[in-house]
């Protein structure tokens, strides 16, 4: 995906995930530890964040909380308002920022304005489906972005950090997506995960469209009408140990 396409997706994202907000109070089911009020200011600060290394083409991550964390306390109309004004300042601050600018990014491969753009689609779009999922009422990305998605958390964030999740014995599965011509051979071993763009074919297989696969690697879906052969146990190590975390 170009950028172009990245920044696209943030303000459409980023759009979908206000008008989804139904009930500040209530529990998030892809998120239970969340309100729906938690998750709209978690999604504000983390545009404010990024908006701030894309403006002070920073070189080093932006640790100083009281750049970003400025929502309201008490007022839930401004919290609205707060997250609309900095999620377009976020769309606004990619859309001028030098395409090839080369600054601060914390994923393997792209840095600068392209790493951000592709990041915040991402993070804005998995949190749109958190603030669709109250009321069950989620809808699909296309299919090259949830592709994109993929490559994302495979080649991304379990490269960043090859022995953050681990597995003695070795565990291995097959992500097929059938509307996609693509498959994701992912091995966890003793130094962490390990994926290859294809298709192993003894291996434990698990089929369905990318944003289903996109969905089941974020945690935000059941294996509920996905097609699954052999042993998962790879799998439900990864759907138990495969977290991404964020916090100051």
């Amino acid at each position: 995906m170009d950028l172009r396409t990245h920044i696209q997706a943030v303000d459409d994202e980023g759009r979908r995930l206000a008008y989804s907000i139904v009930d500040f109070d209530a529990r998030v089911p892809t998120c239970p530890d969340w309100t729906v009020r938690d998750l709209l200011r978690h999604t504000g600060e983390v545009h404010a964040w990024a908006r701030t290394h894309i403006t002070g083409l920073r070189q080093e991550r932006n640790d100083d909380v009281s750049t970003f964390r400025t929502w309201p306390v008490d007022d839930d109309a401004a919290l609205v308002d707060w997250y609309r004004h900095g999620h377009a300042a976020l769309v606004e601050a990619l859309e001028r920022a030098d395409p090839d600018a080369d600054f601060f990014g914390f994923l393997p491969g792209w840095r600068g304005t392209r790493f951000w753009a592709r990041r915040q689609a991402h993070e804005t779009a998995i949190h749109r489906v958190d603030a669709q999922s109250v009321t069950g009422a989620i809808t699909a990305t296309t299919t090259e972005f949830a592709v994109d998605g993929i490559d994302e958390m495979l080649n991304g964030f379990f490269a960043r950090r090859p022995g953050r999740l681990v597995s003695d014995p070795p565990l291995s599965f097959v992500l097929h997506a059938s509307d996609a011509g693509r498959a994701w051979s992912v091995s966890i071993g003793a130094d962490g995960v390990t994926t290859t763009d294809d298709e192993t074919k003894d291996w434990a297989r698990v089929s369905g469209t990318a944003f289903d696969l996109y969905l089941l690697l974020w945690n935000r879906r059941e294996l509920e009408g996905i097609e699954v052969q052999g042993d998962l146990a790879g799998l439900a190590v990864w759907r138990e140990k495969a977290k991404v975390y964020w916090s100051f």
